[in-house]
């Protein structure tokens, strides 16, 4: 439609930008209150999905005895086999940093599940009813929990291609750890709806209350079950009774009792993209030129990373909202479809590549 995608010239790009524009996923069937940003918003944010899918969830241990949570979605499935061949694909799902799993998010995942994908979320510590045993929990852009998660998925499923996909300020995270990881991060696809790159410039400036405001009380609500576990290691009062998520980021991460440090400082290890040079993995973000969350394309997207980068792909729509992205009739969201588009024609353009060169596929 009147999406763009911004990348450096390559046979992948080609690749992609034939799969896309052919799908008919950009192609019409919108929503039709496309200049509301805020109401699509609460719209894909906050309706559940239909049906509601079954969880199994599963206890993860971390190398310091911390416990992460991954919920694997087992039903309601659809026809499974949707074009991906070989062993299903395991599909990494990553909330917002509020850890909040959002019906958009679920929906997606119900997607995935019913084209033969293996969805599962990625649940942080004291997240979503994960049990917080450690005094300590996940700072915005450190991977170190998602990398022991992904080896895990790995060992697992060790024929099958694994691919990640987050959502909203979740990205920093994903980005952070395709950084850290380089050409070890094992996943052989990414993509972020509706990321947040600068996570400094994000903190500072705040978002719309009718976003920051539950986000802050969800946070909150969560963190009130583990008052005693963090009282050893934050000031309990400052943190309860931040009014923002910068009071709070700064409470739990930078004013500790044990390790504290500057605002300066936590960015310095915590940017997104703070070694984006160092992705060897192609990673599709869609973002809304009209994202209240993010904040003006002009001053919020990393342009130049996109055209210099051979890993980088944004496809960049004039409406969408944060995490949004409506259109009529099932699914509600056009931005699943075309992260799963994306990742049937990676697979399709790897399987190419692999038969032109004669190379054996990696186990």
């Amino acid at each position: 439609g009147r999406c763009r995608l911004l990348c450096k010239p390559s046979a992948l790009a080609k690749h992609l930008a034939r799969s896309l524009g052919g799908s008919g996923v950009l192609w019409g069937g919108h929503w039709p209150w496309p200049r509301w940003p805020q109401l699509q918003m609460l719209w894909q944010l906050l309706k559940p999905p239909e049906p509601e899918p079954a969880v199994a969830r599963e206890l993860l241990q971390m190398s310091d005895t911390g416990l992460v949570a991954l919920d694997w979605l087992v039903g309601p499935r659809g026809a499974v086999g949707g074009g991906v061949g070989g062993p299903s694909p395991v599909l990494l799902l990553i909330p917002n940093a509020a850890g909040k799993v959002t019906g958009g998010l679920l929906q997606l995942g119900l997607r995935a599940l019913e084209l033969g994908f293996i969805p599962v979320i990625f649940n942080r510590r004291g997240h979503n009813g994960c049990p917080l045993t450690t005094p300590r929990l996940q700072p915005f852009g450190d991977p170190r929990d998602l990398r022991e998660a992904v080896t895990y998925l790995r060992c697992r499923h060790p024929a099958a291609p694994l691919l990640a996909v987050s959502e909203g300020s979740g990205s920093g995270l994903l980005l952070a750890y395709l950084g850290e990881s380089g050409s070890s991060s094992h996943l052989a696809a990414a993509a972020c709806i509706s990321p947040i790159f600068r996570g400094r410039d994000w903190f500072e400036a705040g978002m719309p209350w009718i976003y920051e405001w539950p986000l802050l009380l969800h946070l909150k609500r969560g963190l009130s079950r583990y008052v005693g576990s963090l009282a050893e290691a934050v000031d309990v009062a400052r943190l309860l009774g931040s009014r923002s998520l910068r009071e709070l980021e700064e409470a739990l991460f930078c004013l500790t009792k044990t390790n504290p440090t500057s605002w300066e400082a936590y960015w310095e290890r915590n940017e997104p993209l703070r070694d984006a040079d160092e992705v060897a993995v192609p990673v599709l973000c869609l973002c809304g030129a009209d994202d209240p969350v993010r904040g003006h394309p002009s001053h919020s997207l990393p342009l130049e990373l996109f055209r210099s980068s051979p890993y980088f792909f944004l496809l960049l729509s004039p409406r969408g909202g944060h995490c949004g992205f409506p259109r009529q009739g099932p699914g509600r969201c056009w931005a699943h479809e075309a992260v799963l588009e994306y990742f049937r024609a990676m697979a399709e353009f790897l399987r190419a590549e692999e038969g032109r060169k004669g190379l054996p596929r990696p186990r």
